[in-house]
């Protein structure tokens, strides 16, 4: 399963990489805005936003080419606890 993470905390970036990886999910995380993001992210199975450390632009430019097919997630508490109570319920291992 393909999982992006948009926001959260720079500093836990590798953290969340290794907890997703941990369910058996390939993980990106963007957590700084960068041009062309909307091009960057594909077509995940999951996308995990976490709403209070991300900008409105970063979240319009994520949420502009996701597919149906694509489950959204909206968190507001960017912790690991968090992302693996939504990898728990979405990736089952």
């Amino acid at each position: 399963m393909s999982v992006v993470i948009i926001g959260g905390n720079e500093c836990m970036e590798r953290q969340y990489i290794d907890t997703c990886k941990k369910h058996g999910c390939k993980a990106k995380v963007f957590c700084k805005y960068k041009g062309g993001l909307a091009c960057r992210i594909g077509s995940p199975d999951l996308m995990i936003v976490f709403t209070h450390t991300v900008s409105h632009k970063m979240v319009k430019s994520a949420l502009s080419n996701v597919t149906e097919e694509t489950n959204v997630v909206r968190s507001h508490k960017s912790s690991l606890a968090s992302l693996q109570n939504i990898l728990m319920e979405y990736a089952a291992v």
